[in-house]
């Protein structure tokens, strides 16, 4: 399973360990990656994602899992989270929540 987040998009990274004596070996930086669900409401039950604790404050700002989805166009999520994304729109155009700029 890969270590990357959904949201963000954000993955391992490399650089180097650096001693008190400039010496440098290679090591690798870690995303903090959190395996969790999030509710919608659009849809009313859990989705499981897995998502760094960026990504969680990312949600916040963006007003919500479901508004997250809608405003990002689905070529920029996460393959996984593309099926998400149609459910909600589907379920937001047949409760009148969405406009027609949204679709």
């Amino acid at each position: 399973m890969s270590r990357r987040c959904m949201v963000t998009g954000k993955g391992v990274m490399s650089g180097n360990n650096v001693s008190h004596a400039q010496n440098k070996t290679r090591r690798k930086f870690f995303p903090n990656i959190q395996d969790t669900s999030v509710f919608s409401e659009a849809l009313g039950r859990k989705v499981r994602i897995r998502v760094s604790a960026d990504g969680l404050r990312t949600l916040d700002h963006k007003g919500g899992f479901d508004a997250f989805l809608v405003k990002t166009a689905p070529t920029k999520l996460d393959p996984d989270l593309r099926a998400v994304r149609k459910a909600v729109v589907k379920a937001m155009d047949a409760q009148g929540v969405l406009g027609a700029a949204q679709k």
